[in-house]
Parts: C-alpha cells; sequence; structure tokens
C-alpha cells in the first residue's frame, strides 16, 4: 500500500463531527517519515456532548478545539498519553483518531513504541499519538498545510463498523451509549472490537 501525496483541503474537515469521522476511515496521516492509514476514530460533538472537552466552554486547553477546522487538537490522557484529534466544523467538536495501521516508517515506528509488532503498534489513540512522536506544540496545526502533520487523500471506506466511545464513563447515558466510534471493517488494527457491531 502506497500513500498519496495530495493533502486534503480544508473544505474537507468542515462539517458535522460523524460525517467527518465516518469519512477519516482510509485516510493517510504523514509526519517525516512516517505514514499511517486511518482504521479507527471517535466523534466528539461539541459542547452539548458531555463526552466532550468542549462541554465545559472554551478555555486554554480547549481553545483549538473551538478553531477552523481541520486544525490539530493534542491532550495528554492520564499524564502519559498524546491524543490526537482533528477539529471539525462545528465549533468544539473534533474526531479522535483512535486506530492506524502503518504504511511508511515502520523501523521508526517501532523504535518509538519500545519495538513492539503487530497491532499493539498502533491499536489505541495513545500508540498512534507515540508512533507520530506528538506534543502539545502540534495544537493549532492546519494538516491541510504542507509541513508538521498531514492528512492526505486515501481510499473511503465502504462499510464500516460502529459502536459506543471508550473510556468515557463520565457521560451522560445517552452520550455514553451513542454510536459514534467508527472503524474498518474486518481490519487487524482496531482496538475494542467486542463492542463494534
Amino acid at each position: 500500500m502506497s500513500a498519496p501525496e495530495q493533502r486534503l483541503a480544508q473544505t474537507f474537515f468542515d462539517r458535522s463531527c460523524p460525517e467527518l469521522a465516518r469519512d477519516l476511515l482510509g485516510r493517510f496521516i504523514k509526519r517525516d517519515e512516517v505514514t499511517l492509514r486511518i482504521t479507527e476514530v471517535e466523534a466528539y460533538c461539541g459542547p452539548a456532548d458531555t463526552a466532550c472537552h468542549a462541554k465545559v466552554g472554551r478555555t486554554a486547553r480547549t481553545e483549538p478545539m473551538f478553531g477552523p477546522p481541520g486544525r490539530v487538537y493534542v491532550y495528554l490522557c492520564y499524564g502519559i498519553h498524546q491524543m490526537l484529534n482533528l477539529v471539525a466544523g462545528p465549533p468544539g467538536a473534533a474526531v479522535l483518531v483512535r486506530a492506524c495501521e502503518p504504511v511508511d516508517g515502520i523501523d521508526v515506528i517501532r523504535g518509538r513504541r519500545g519495538g513492539k509488532s503487530g497491532s499493539a503498534l498502533l491499536a489505541g489513540p495513545g500508540r498512534v499519538g507515540a508512533a507520530l512522536a506528538l506534543d502539545g506544540s502540534f495544537n493549532h496545526h492546519a494538516v491541510y498545510e504542507p509541513g508538521g502533520i498531514e492528512v492526505l487523500h486515501g481510499t473511503p471506506v465502504e462499510r464500516c463498523r460502529v459502536g459506543p466511545r471508550v473510556g468515557i464513563d463520565y457521560a451522560a447515558p445517552a452520550d455514553r451509549d451513542a454510536p459514534l466510534r467508527y472503524a474498518v471493517v474486518d481490519d487487524t488494527w482496531v482496538s475494542n472490537v467486542t463492542t463494534l457491531t
């Protein structure tokens, strides 16, 4: 599999969060020599979504989520994992990249992931962040511009698996149960497959 060279335009990201999340499956993320194919995502739909960081409004931490679509929002989870989110059209909405498949730079990815192999490399959002060597300095970065992190064209998937988001026990029941996690069908580079249909 080879990644395309053309970046997705900013207009690609300027739409509803669930629609963007679904259409990100099969697209590519590139940073320097590492290229990944997106296999699993979650939609976080803005201030009214009690699972979304934007539920607290516009703060220093959530500011990237209120910026233009097609920007990066990175946050630190449990003081360890850097999580990559791509900002959608509605203010406060973003898509968490949960899992990917390696395309280029496998030796670099393994080095950043402590020599792991197989789906343990990239099946989980913290693993994706580590593979891309992310940190908070990427906040506000435009993925439709050259350099840094870029999101490239790929072949969108025709069908996907759907299920509730992971690790959001604090959210209201309706938001906890909402089918806002999307994954490529029959792909080994996906996390928590037991809760997907």
